[in-house]
């Protein structure tokens, strides 16, 4: 009789989904804000003629913990993952359980069933556990991709406030500095975390209403 193991997939979907959940963070602030971004930045406009390291640079940084502590749109993308997760977590336990049921079911009463009853039975319950494990790579996938979408209105968002702020302020570069970053050392005269906030979150309330 096939070894069924519904029960183990919930538990291995609950940790998938969970995980899903901390990427968006990974995403922005590793590829999109990561240090090498701001190499490569840097490196374009020594190639462009655009930076003159002789000249004095203006620059300023954000905390990019504080920042995702604090914007509202962050705080809001991340309660919708969370209920998009929680739903389909609780969609796919219902199948599961349902699928598990009828497992239990054709154990207990498999001994009174002819053999191609059984063998009948048994391939349909196959079946299903192939379905619902299609069903739980599909779910997952959209979660990943609802997540990317997310993840990247948010990152649009932030740089196109940063290059309107920048601009605004005859700024060449704005870094992000956040613990475990290559910047080691930021003079806090040059964190414009807060003002960021407070503009993003200004932008995000008028923006929303």
């Amino acid at each position: 009789m096939p070894k069924f193991k519904t029960k183990q997939n919930v538990k291995n979907l609950s940790l998938i989904l969970n995980i899903v959940l901390l990427i968006a963070v990974i995403y922005l602030y590793v590829d999109k804000f990561s240090g090498n971004s701001v190499d490569a930045t840097v490196s374009s406009m020594e190639n462009s003629g655009e930076l003159n390291l002789s000249s004095d640079l203006n620059i300023a940084y954000i905390n990019s913990d504080t920042l995702l502590a604090k914007y509202d749109y962050f705080s809001e993308i991340t309660a919708i993952l969370e209920d998009k997760r929680a739903r389909a977590q609780a969609e796919y336990g219902n199948r599961a359980q349902g699928l598990q049921a009828e497992i239990e079911a054709f154990q207990r009463t498999s001994q009174g069933m002819t053999l191609a009853q059984g063998r009948a039975k048994e391939e349909e319950l196959v079946q299903k556990q192939q379905t619902l494990q299609v069903y739980e790579q599909n779910l997952t996938q959209e979660l990943m991709n609802e997540e990317a979408n997310l993840t990247n209105a948010l990152y649009d968002t932030i740089s196109n406030y940063l290059e309107t702020y920048g601009k605004s302020r005859n700024l060449n570069i704005i870094l992000t500095y956040t613990k475990g970053s290559g910047v080691l050392y930021a003079n806090a005269g040059l964190d414009i975390t807060s003002e960021a906030i407070k503009g993003l979150n200004e932008r995000y309330t008028t923006n929303k209403n």
